[in-house]
């Protein structure tokens, strides 16, 4: 407890899932946490969970995708705190379907939300966290959340696998130019698998797609998925939360443009 007291680590995708899971683990190690979603409900429970539980966190409503936002949101931070230590880019979608039914709107919006947000997080907070701090504390963390997609292909999921593989080369990209400037800047990308989320109850498959992905059946079970894992069954958001308090400490601090992949052994095939 308490190895990330006094830092500040800012969220997205807060309102529910690997965000919630991840802002309640941050505060109880002792950070400030400002946590950002655009489920205004869903982010204003998990600050309340957090307040409930003797955390500090405060909730601003956010679309990933725009810019101006992203700028006017690290500028409150630094009002209201003076520091940025910690950058979880946790927001995204799934989107489903075979190659040739997938539209370009779709497509695009897939890149939107999921790589194009961890672009514009990383631009703005990193001048941020590059500004000297009162307890002499240097540097920052940048965790991305991607995904097993990121790692593999799947069938019927071109658009996302893409999407977080791009996740996880732009975490390595800028870990370099970090390093290189010699910041104190690390960054990193964490893989989830099959993990317990209401993301699942909004991916549909029918038609095609169900044969290819989920035969017999019209929709995806994570549970039923999830026991395809060497270790049985799906992961829990908590799971995730701990590898993302490591990666923001300094228990980590040796560690910069690695994929810390949680998956229950489903990679290790």
């Amino acid at each position: 407890m308490g190895k990330l007291t006094g830092r500040v680590a800012f969220v997205t995708g807060a309102g529910s899932g690997i965000g919630r899971a991840s802002a309640i683990a941050l505060a109880a190690e002792g950070a400030i946490v400002f946590a950002t979603d655009i489920d205004a409900p869903g982010g204003r429970e998990t600050v309340a969970m957090i307040e409930a539980a003797g955390g500090q966190a405060t909730f601003r409503g956010q679309d990933v995708v725009e810019e101006a936002r992203w700028a006017e949101l690290v500028t409150r931070v630094m009002d209201l705190y003076g520091r940025l230590d910690i950058l979880v880019n946790n927001a995204g979608i799934g989107t489903s379907g075979l190659i040739t039914d997938v539209t370009l709107e779709q497509w695009n919006r897939q890149m939107d939300i999921n790589v194009t947000s961890c672009f514009l997080g990383i631009k703005h907070a990193l001048p941020a966290m590059r500004t000297a701090r009162p307890d002499g504390h240097v540097g920052g963390s940048i965790i991305n959340i991607s995904s097993v997609a990121g790692l593999g292909g799947a069938a019927g999921m071109s658009a996302y696998c893409t999407s977080k593989g791009a996740v996880r080369l732009l975490s390595k990209a800028v870990a370099m130019e970090c390093a290189a400037m010699r910041d104190g800047i690390r960054c990193n990308s964490v893989h989830p698998g099959i993990i317990d989320t209401p993301i699942w109850q909004k991916i549909d498959t029918s038609g095609a797609l169900a044969e290819a992905v989920a035969p017999g059946a019209n929709a995806l079970n994570v549970d039923q998925i999830g026991a395809g894992a060497p270790v049985g069954h799906a992961g829990q958001p908590q799971d995730i939360a701990a590898g993302v308090v490591f990666l923001a400490s300094d228990d980590s601090r040796y560690m910069t443009g690695s994929e810390l992949v949680i998956d229950g052994g489903w990679t290790a095939h």
